[in-house]
């Protein structure tokens, strides 16, 4: 998908929603939250927005749901897996590059 083609606002709501996470992550008792924490929180998000956009998909093809609802459930399915595959990229770019630096 072209970068011009991205919704500036499924944009704007998947920043906010990783600002909910990192906020959340840390109310649970302690002052600051771990990486670890944080990233558990959002492949669980990432996975129910999956399974949203496959359940609306069904629904579809049964005919039980509504075309503007679908359309949106796949959108932010789509979004969250194109976040997922970059995060993933730059984070095996890190690892190599830390692989590279001498010792």
């Amino acid at each position: 998908m072209a970068i011009d083609k991205i919704n500036p606002a499924a944009a704007a709501g998947a920043y906010a929603n990783t600002q909910k996470v990192v906020q959340g992550a840390g109310s649970e008792g302690e002052d600051t939250a771990s990486f670890g924490a944080i990233m558990k929180k959002t492949a669980v998000d990432a996975l129910s927005a999956l399974r949203g956009g496959e359940k609306a998909s069904t629904e579809a093809v049964t005919g039980k749901a509504n075309l503007t609802d679908v359309v949106e459930a796949v959108t932010n399915a789509e979004l969250t897996l194109q976040t997922v595959v970059a995060v993933r990229d730059r984070v095996l770019n890190a690892y190599q590059e830390i692989m590279r630096m001498p010792i």
